[in-house]
C-alpha cells in the first residue's frame, strides 16, 4: 500500500518556538550549506506534499521571501509543538478540506528526509494506526509526524481544556505506529538548536551534500 491510498496530504513546517536556546530569533533563517535551514526544509518536504503550510508566531513579514501561508498558533503563549500541529490541522481543514491527514516536520532540521511522507504513510497503513511518528536510531520524534485532521477538535480540548502541552502524552491516546529511518550517516532528524549544533550541522552538509 503507497501514499496515495491516503489521498492528498497537507506539509506543515513548524517554526512556531521562541528559539531561546540559539539567542533568540529566527532558527529557522541560520545558514547551512549555503541556505537558510527553511530553505532546505521547503526543498526537501514541497515536493512530497499537496501545499505547504508554515507555522509561526509574530510577524509573519519575516518570512515573505518563502512565498509560504504562514498559520499561527490559536492557543496563546508559546503553548508548544502541539500548538503548532493544531494550526497546521485548521488550516488545512479551512484551505484543503479535501486533506485527510497532514504532515509535520521541524523549521530547524537541516536533513528532513525527502521519502518522509511516504515512510509514514507506509507505516500507517501496514499497522493500521491512527497517527505515526518518526524515530531514527534510538530517538523518537514526536514532532515528525502523520496526523489525521479529524483529530482536531480532540487535540485543541486537550491544550486549552486539559492544559496537555506534551505531543507524546497526547499521540499515546491514540493507535500510534512508528515509522524507523537510518541515522546513517546523518542522522535525518537532527535539530539545529544551539550554536554548536549549528557548526554541527554544517560541517554534516559539507561532509555530505547529496543528503
Amino acid at each position: 500500500m503507497s501514499q496515495q491510498a491516503l489521498g492528498p496530504i497537507v506539509g506543515v513546517i513548524l517554526a512556531g518556538g521562541r528559539a531561546e536556546r540559539m539567542g533568540g530569533g529566527d532558527k529557522c533563517l541560520r545558514q547551512v550549506g549555503g541556505q537558510t535551514i527553511l530553505a532546505r526544509v521547503i526543498e526537501r518536504v514541497r515536493p512530497q506534499v499537496e501545499a505547504l503550510v508554515l507555522n509561526a508566531n509574530g510577524d509573519p513579514a519575516r518570512f515573505a521571501a518563502y512565498g509560504l501561508p504562514v498559520a499561527p498558533d490559536s492557543i496563546p503563549d508559546f503553548a508548544g509543538p502541539l500548538a503548532g500541529v493544531l494550526a497546521g490541522l485548521d488550516w488545512s481543514a479551512a484551505h484543503h478540506p479535501q486533506a485527510r491527514y497532514v504532515v509535520t516536520a521541524p523549521a530547524d532540521g537541516p536533513f528532513v528526509p525527502r521519502d518522509l511522507v511516504a515512510r509514514l504513510a507506509e507505516a500507517l497503513l501496514a499497522e493500521d494506526a491512527e497517527l505515526v511518528m518518526a524515530a531514527s536510531g534510538v530517538q523518537s520524534y514526536p514532532v515528525v509526524g502523520l496526523w489525521p485532521v479529524a483529530l482536531r477538535d480532540a487535540m485543541r480540548d486537550a491544550l486549552a481544556n486539559e492544559g496537555l502541552h506534551k505531543v507524546d502524552a497526547w499521540t499515546r491516546r491514540f493507535r500510534r505506529a512508528v515509522a524507523a529511518f537510518s541515522a546513517d550517516p546523518v542522522d535525518p532528524f537532527f535539530n539545529a538548536n544551539t550554536p554548536e549544533q549549528l557548526a554541527e550541522a554544517e560541517r554534516l552538509a559539507a561532509l555530505h551534500p547529496d543528503i
